[in-house]
C-alpha cells in the first residue's frame, strides 16, 4: 500500500455540499513528497461563512485558506507548483491577477496556473483555488 495522507486543519474551512453533511473530500492528500489540496473558498476558518461580498476580499481569504492547508500538510506558500483557480466573473480577472501577483509576491517564483471562468457551487462565491505543492525540507 503506498503512502498516502489525508490532511485536515481546522484554520481553513471545510463545509459540507448542503446543510448538515459532510464534505466528501481530503482537505489535501500528501503522497510522495506532493501535497495534492482541494478547492478552497472565501470562507472564514471560524464562523464558515463568505469573508465579503467584494471579491478582492474573497480572493486573498481563499488564498490565505488554501496556504493554511499546503502548510497543515507540510508545504510553504514557495513549496506550490500549480494552482486552478475558478472565478464566477471574467470581470473579476484582473482584479484575481492583482491580488495573486500580490499573494506570492515574495515567493521566489510564481506557481504554474491554471485559471477558469466558472460557476462555484455555493450562492455567493465568487472564487475557488486549489493546488498542487511539494512537501517543505528541513
Amino acid at each position: 500500500m503506498p503512502d498516502i495522507r489525508p490532511v485536515s486543519t481546522r484554520n481553513a474551512p471545510t463545509v459540507g455540499f448542503s446543510t448538515g453533511t459532510a464534505a466528501p473530500l481530503s482537505q489535501a492528500i500528501v503522497h510522495g513528497g506532493t501535497i495534492y489540496c482541494s478547492g478552497t473558498g472565501p470562507l472564514d476558518p471560524e464562523t464558515r461563512t463568505i469573508v465579503s461580498d467584494d471579491f478582492a476580499r474573497q480572493a486573498r481569504q481563499t488564498l490565505d485558506n488554501l496556504v493554511a492547508v499546503v502548510e497543515a500538510a507540510g508545504g510553504t506558500r514557495e513549496t506550490i507548483l500549480k494552482c486552478t483557480c475558478f472565478v464566477r466573473d471574467v470581470e473579476n480577472f484582473p482584479t484575481f491577477n492583482a491580488v495573486y501577483r500580490e499573494f506570492f509576491e515574495g515567493a521566489p517564483h510564481f506557481p504554474a496556473r491554471t485559471t477558469v471562468i466558472a460557476t462555484p457551487h455555493r450562492t455567493g462565491v465568487q472564487v475557488e483555488v486549489e493546488c498542487i505543492a511539494a512537501v517543505a525540507h528541513d
